[in-house]
């Protein structure tokens, strides 16, 4: 393969999928539907947190932010894949694919520090009720959020420096739906070890980092909720955490099923397929967890569409 020196006029090819023209209809009209119920439900989640003063309280300033995120999540992908099902064209300029891989690592990351974070909210509410309003004031609610920001938008530039440094070859094609920063470096002719030992350590620091905070979070969690006497007193404590260990549990499995898939088959094919669970319908059920198992939610989402009509 011979390297291409103008990257600026370079155009990847994202094979998605299937190659079959008669499933391209249904693949546009099921990730249509699921791209809008995502939007939409996340949606409703953040004005029914706006709209209601009983939900202003850090537990659902987090969800809220989360719910943004997910949105911009899903819209990082899908969009761009639906107008390549409809236009036929398989293809993403150089530009357009660095950037959309930034951002797909920005709000990816976000979710990840979102989770943790949201953790902690459990654990000070639990272990320290009484103190709870004091920590958890809103200067450390945005400190914590800014900062989650900050990190995240920090290594999404690092990864997309790193790639913007590699020279690419003539075979461009990325069996994928969306510009994946593994599945794009390798498709350079440069040497990408350095890329490699940066791709990993982030990887394994910015994911073992929060998850070791939510770990560490749930353990204490556990423990307070064994220390109450009443049966009553048990389910209450455990039902305020119920939904966020839902996200944590849906987010962390399908991202490990992801890789695990994808090393088993060593098929690339599998990993787009795999990821479809945490680009798409992670995002989608999240909405449906917290509207399902909480309570003040439901009624907060009542009130909001029944003051629509």
């Amino acid at each position: 393969m011979e390297p291409r020196n103008s990257t600026r006029l370079l155009e990847f090819v994202l094979l998605g999928f299937s190659q079959d023209p008669d499933l391209q209809p249904v693949l546009c009209g099921l990730f249509l539907s699921m791209y809008l119920i995502t939007v939409a439900g996340n949606l409703l989640i953040i004005l029914a947190i706006i709209s209601d003063a009983n939900l202003h309280t850090p537990m659902y300033f987090f969800l809220s932010n989360l719910s943004f995120v997910d949105i911009c999540f899903t819209s990082t992908t899908v969009p761009k894949m639906l107008v390549n099902i409809q236009t036929k064209r398989k293809t993403i300029t150089y530009a357009a694919c660095i950037t959309q891989m930034y951002f797909f690592l920005i709000f990816v990351e976000l979710d990840n520090f979102l989770l943790a974070v949201m953790a902690y909210d459990r654990y000070v509410a639990i272990c320290h009720p009484l103190h709870y309003t004091n920590i958890m004031n809103r200067r450390l609610c945005g400190v914590l959020v800014l900062v989650s920001w900050i990190v995240s938008v920090l290594h999404a530039l690092l990864q997309s420096v790193m790639v913007l440094r590699l020279s690419f070859c003539k075979d461009l094609e990325i069996p994928h739906f969306f510009c994946e920063l593994n599945q794009v470096a390798q498709l350079t002719c440069s040497d990408i070890f350095l890329n490699d030992v940066v791709m990993y350590f982030a990887l394994v620091l910015l994911a073992t980092v929060p998850l070791s905070g939510i770990l560490y979070s749930y353990s204490k969690i556990v423990s307070s909720i064994r220390a109450i006497s009443t049966a009553q007193g048990k389910y209450k404590a455990f039902s305020t955490c119920a939904s966020h260990l839902s996200l944590v549990s849906l987010f962390y499995c399908t991202g490990l099923g992801v890789y695990l898939s994808s090393a088993a088959s060593h098929s690339s094919q599998a990993s787009a397929t795999a990821s479809v669970m945490y680009t798409v319908i992670t995002p989608m059920l999240n909405p449906f967890i917290y509207s399902l198992r909480n309570q003040d939610v439901k009624r907060a989402l009542k009130r909001l569409l029944v003051g629509k009509l």
